[in-house]
């Protein structure tokens, strides 16, 4: 069932220096603090005796984008409690059992439990699915709902088949170009939602009928990563076309950019460097890595980020989340061939977590650049 058991997993930490025994303390502060600290700067809260959600703090609100990262966080950790707990709240809270989106999630809720949209967010599904399957293999399968497997492949069924068999909805990939979309029905994508490292492992363990559609989709993801990023700063934008280039057309529901280098788009690089450590698979993609770091390279020095054009020019406006920047372009070094990634690795060890209301994205980018650049970001 799971033969990457054996594999081996890079320490960047030790190769830059630091010692298991920091590494270590360090990984179980980053916990304590996100799980259980103070309420100024823990991320996840306890409700009564059986759930508990993530708070985007600074919309307070749960997402399927940090409900589904939390339960990732804890089945690396191996914090089943935790994970269960995540995954009750959002099966009774977010999941939609009936309508055009039956078997989705609702992508954002308030913090009792309120459906604040009735749409789903694809990253949330697929991280939803990936921590499942890894939850199914490291502690087994239980009854119901804790019958993770079952609940992973049945996610995934929904992605793929909703529109085709005879479900309402729409589909969250596209079946022509095998490209995950921005929402179920659109005509365009997120970069950041470009998984190929999960597609591989859903082309192992999803239903039989929908291997072959995933392994595909890793494949289209890892030559769609390499297109959507520009050749000489590495920037992804937030959302783009299916050929990579950045979409700017205007959205019915926002009146924001969304073609340019900003929050969204930071994931792009640490997803790139995952899936180099797991896979070791280039389709072009991996140079996005080496040229983000040197682009990059005197904002992190300096301590000062810029928002930018994907060109590398630089936009007027401020950056919303400087520590997550830091973390996936240091995540990024599991790929990058740049002379100064190890600096960046060592600028992230080094760097606090973030406190204050915007602390939730960049705490979150924060935990899984710690896990994969220590080892612990693993296959189960």
């Amino acid at each position: 069932m799971n033969k990457w058991k054996d594999k081996k997993y890079r320490n960047l930490f030790l190769e830059a220096g630091f010692s298991q025994e920091e590494t270590d303390k360090r990984l179980e502060e980053i916990w304590n603090t996100f799980f259980y600290g103070s309420e100024d700067r823990r991320i996840y809260f306890p409700v009564g005796d059986d759930m508990g959600y993530l708070c985007d703090t600074g919309n307070d609100d749960a997402r399927t984008e940090g409900m589904s990262y939390g339960m990732m966080i804890c089945v690396q950790m191996n914090r089943k409690e935790e994970f269960d707990r995540i995954w009750k709240w959002a099966k009774t809270y977010m999941y939609m059992d009936s309508g055009e989106n039956e078997g989705y999630f609702a992508w954002s809720c308030g913090l009792d439990g309120s459906k604040n949209a009735y749409g789903p967010a694809p990253d949330g599904e697929e991280f939803f699915a990936m921590a499942l399957f890894f939850a199914s293999h490291r502690w087994g399968d239980g009854k119901g709902i804790y019958a993770y497997s079952e609940q992973a492949k049945e996610i995934l069924r929904a992605c793929l088949h909703k529109g085709y068999d005879g479900r309402p909805g729409q589909p969250m990939w596209n079946h022509d170009n095998h490209q995950i979309l921005f929402v179920p029905g659109s005509d365009f994508t997120d970069p950041s939602y470009h998984l190929p490292h999960f597609y591989e492992l859903f082309a192992e363990w999803a239903y039989e009928e929908d291997r072959e559609f995933f392994r595909q989709a890793a494949k289209a993801s890892r030559e769609y990563l390499a297109a959507s990023c520009h050749p000489v700063t590495g920037f992804s934008a937030e959302y783009a076309e299916f050929d990579g280039s950045p979409m700017s057309r205007k959205l019915p529901w926002t009146n924001d950019r969304h073609d340019w280098f900003y929050s969204d788009a930071y994931r792009t690089a640490a997803n790139i460097g995952l899936d180099y450590e797991w896979f070791g698979t280039d389709c072009g993609q991996r140079a996005a890595a080496t040229h983000i770091q040197d682009f990059l390279l005197e904002d992190g020095r300096a301590g000062e980020y810029h928002t930018y054009e994907v060109d590398g020019r630089i936009a007027d406006l401020s950056v919303l989340h400087p520590v997550a920047i830091t973390a996936t372009v240091a995540q990024a070094s599991l790929a990058s061939e740049s002379p100064h990634r190890m600096e960046w690795v060592e600028r992230f060890f080094k760097l606090p977590l973030r406190e204050g209301r915007r602390r939730y994205y960049d705490n979150c980018l924060y935990f899984f650049a710690f896990l994969a650049l220590s080892g612990n970001y693993r296959i189960w």
